[in-house]
């Protein structure tokens, strides 16, 4: 059986739900306390046996700070990266707005070809019928881009093992491509 380490980024604006993401991934837990990531945080967690590669991959996940005052740190912590998500927070829309500036840092820092998921954090906060136009513009992003869009919960759980595994096998196809 083959052993494969990814190194995985997780970016977006400030207060969408990254640190929440990774404890929620990794740890299986939640923290209704909020606090800020100053830099970058990292957390690793092993796949046993992946479901659909049937392999072992042991993910090195950065949550990379949004706020501005970072985005210096940006390409270092870039650097070196297989995988990407790039998180917004579906109950506050103007976080979408900022998604292709993300976008525009991670090809610089990480390269054109890196696999990435578009995230709609924080889906447990709002009612399935709302800003059904926002969220569509959300699926005509991902789909121009070429990525997988999908909605979680860190709070709830819902959907964010099913985010990280997709990544995980997209990044194992970009590297059977090589």
């Amino acid at each position: 059986m083959s052993l494969y380490v990814f190194k995985v980024i997780i970016i977006g604006p400030g207060a969408v739900g990254k640190t929440s993401l990774l404890y929620r991934f990794v740890e299986n837990k939640f923290s209704f306390r909020y606090k800020m990531t100053i830099g970058a945080d990292f957390l690793s967690k092993t796949i046993q046996d992946h479901p659909k590669a049937g392999t072992t991959v042991k993910l090195q996940i950065w949550d990379i700070g949004g706020q501005d005052r970072y985005k210096f740190l940006r390409s270092s912590f870039f650097d070196g990266a297989n995988g990407a998500f790039i998180v917004f927070d579906l109950s506050r829309w103007h976080t979408f707005e900022e998604i292709e500036d993300w976008l525009s840092d991670l090809h610089e820092f990480a390269g054109e070809n890196i696999p990435f998921a578009l995230i709609g954090n924080k889906v447990d906060l709002i009612d399935k019928k709302d800003e059904l136009y926002e969220r569509e513009s959300a699926q005509v992003f991902a789909k121009k881009e070429q990525t997988y869009y999908i909605e979680t919960s860190a709070k709830t759980g819902e959907k964010v093992e099913d985010a990280f595994l997709n990544l995980t096998e997209r990044m194992l196809k970009n590297v059977s491509y090589k």
